[in-house]
Formats: C-alpha cells, structure tokens, sequence
C-alpha cells in the first residue's frame, strides 16, 4: 500500500511537472502568437493609415490642382478679355483720329480755305496797313499846321503883349538895331499887330463860389470860368501875364478834408463823439493792476513825468521822443 502510496505520488508529480511544463509552453506560444498577431495587425493597419493618407494628398493633390486650373484659366480668361478690350480701344482710338482729321481737314481746318482766306487777309491787311498810314500821315500834317497855328497866334499874342517895344522915328526898338540893314521879323510883326487892350468885361460870380467853400455847401470842383478885372482898375503897365492866369493861381479853390467838409450836427460826427466818449470812459488796459502787490516791480520801470525827467530842470514837451539829453555835448567846461 506504501509503494502503491509513494508510486501514486511520484506519478502524480510526474504528472503535475508535465502538466506545468505544457502549460508554460501554451502560455509562452500564446504569448507570441498574441505578439505576433499584434505585429501584424499594427503593419495592417499602419499601411491602411499609408493607404489612407496616400489617397488623402492624391484627392487634395487632383483638388488643388483643378482649383490652381481653374483660377489660372480665369486669369488667363480676364487677361485675355483685357488684352481685347485694349485693343479694340486701340483701334476705336486709332478710328476716331483718322476720321476726326479727315473731318477736320475737309471741313473745318480745309488748309486750301485757310491759305485762301489768309491771302485774302494778307491783302485787306496791305489795304488797312495803307489807310492807316494815310491817315497817320493826314494827321501828323494837320497837328503840324495846328502847331504852326498855335506858334502863329502865339507869336501874334506876343507881338500884340510887346507892342510898346515899338520903335520910333526917335528911339529905335530892341528888335530894330540900327547895325542891321533890315529890321527883324519881330518887328515887322509889331507893327503890323495892333496893341493888346483890356476891355470892360462883366463881373462873373467866381467871388460868390469863393465864398460858399468855407461852409462847405458845395462838392469841391475846378473853375469853371475866371473872374475878370474890376473896372476901376489901372491899365497894366510892362509885359505881365495874362489876368486870367493871375486869378487862377490867386483864388486856387480850397479842397477841404473829410472831417472839415462834414457839419459837427451830422449823424456821422455825432455817431463818433459818442465811440470817442465810450473809449475814455472804459478804456481796455492789457497790464494787470493790483492796489498793494509788487507785480509789476521788477518788469516795469518808473517813469517820471516830462517836467521832472529833465537833469537841467523843466524842459519842453516831447523832448524824450524828439532828442535826448547830453551833457557832455551841450554844457561846455568854459
């Protein structure tokens, strides 16, 4: 029984080691089948993920190339379209010119017109040209018999002015010398000119004018007519100017100023005595005035009044803005 015992032990650890090994070895081929499926199916799903990603950037590859395509031909399309547009812009611009200076050559710059119608010009200028040369010419000759006119009434007015230079059989006259062999043509010219008289004329109302300026009634004007001598008035002796010029320059008319011409009762002198009354009673002062500060005592420097600034006594109003004051130069050490 002890052997049979010890036999049914011996077998069974026999067996117990044997089943142990057994399933070691199951576990160690489970496991690497276990590794060897994970490897593979990890490979598998790896190239799936190859796979898929391959067909990724192929789809987004095609895409992108088709949206590239299609922008690039609406590019090329726009381009084209502008190029045309360029062109047949070209070409309307290229029409227009040629059939605007056609037009403009034909009908309205016609050169053939033009040099006809310069020529005609040219012609009516020459025609112009010669009046106006005639007549400058007719012109020029009457202002030189106007002028010798002038001299010639001129010289008559002087004849006449120096009649009493008039020689005598006594005494001969300063254009008679007696060194001559003929008198000169001035002399001629007196005696043949009778002497210059003055006539009783009526008096005018010049006085009457003169003596509306003060008052201002009248706008200030040029005389129109000159006063004429009183007829209790000694006959001019020697060769005087004309009376009329005399009183000319005798009684200039007055030109008084705006301030003069106006009445002091007027709307506008009253309208500035009042301005001239609001600005000496509230009169605008840009200094800042405090009764008991010293602002302003180291800005402004005192000033004393005229009759005191003197350092000789009392001077003269206006003497610190017309001279200055120099000792040195008007006191003498003498």
């Amino acid at each position: 029984v002890f052997a049979l015992v010890l036999h049914y032990r011996a077998e069974k650890y026999y067996y117990f080691y044997i089943f142990r090994a057994i399933d070691e070895d199951r576990k160690l081929k489970y496991n690497a089948i276990v590794k060897i499926q994970r490897w593979f199916r990890a490979c598998r799903v790896r190239a799936y993920l190859r796979h898929l990603s391959k067909m990724t950037i192929l789809i987004q590859k095609w895409w992108r190339g088709y949206l590239r395509r299609k922008h690039f031909r609406e590019i090329v399309e726009r381009a084209y379209f502008i190029k045309k547009l360029k062109f047949y812009n070209e070409m309307a611009v290229r029409i227009q010119k040629i059939w605007r200076g056609y037009y403009v050559r034909k009908y309205i710059h016609n050169f053939y017109a033009l040099k006809k119608y310069l020529e005609a010009v040219s012609v009516n200028n020459e025609l112009v040209r010669s009046e106006l040369q005639e007549y400058a010419e007719m012109r020029e000759d009457e202002e030189k018999i106007k002028d010798l006119e002038k001299k010639e009434k001129e010289k008559k007015y002087q004849a006449r002015k120096m009649h009493y230079l008039l020689s005598t059989k006594k005494i001969p006259g300063i254009y008679n010398s007696p060194f001559r062999k003929a008198p000169d043509p001035m002399e001629l010219l007196i005696r043949n000119s009778k002497p210059l008289t003055h006539r009783k004329q009526v008096k005018s109302s010049f006085a009457d004018e003169l003596y509306d300026w003060p008052t201002c009634k009248k706008p200030p004007a040029f005389v129109s007519s000159l006063p004429l001598l009183p007829p209790d008035r000694q006959k001019p002796q020697g060769p005087f100017r004309h009376p009329a010029e005399v009183l000319q320059q005798r009684y200039k008319p007055l030109e008084p100023t705006l301030r003069v011409r106006e009445s002091m009762n007027s709307p506008a002198a009253k309208t500035r005595a009042g301005t001239r009354g609001e600005e000496w009673k509230n009169p605008i002062h840009d200094n800042e005035f405090l009764q008991f500060s010293s602002y302003h005592k180291n800005y402004e420097k005192y000033e004393p009044s005229l009759r005191r600034s003197g350092k000789y006594g009392q001077e003269a109003y206006g003497t610190k803005h017309f001279r200055e004051v120099y000792p040195e130069k008007w006191i003498a050490d003498k």
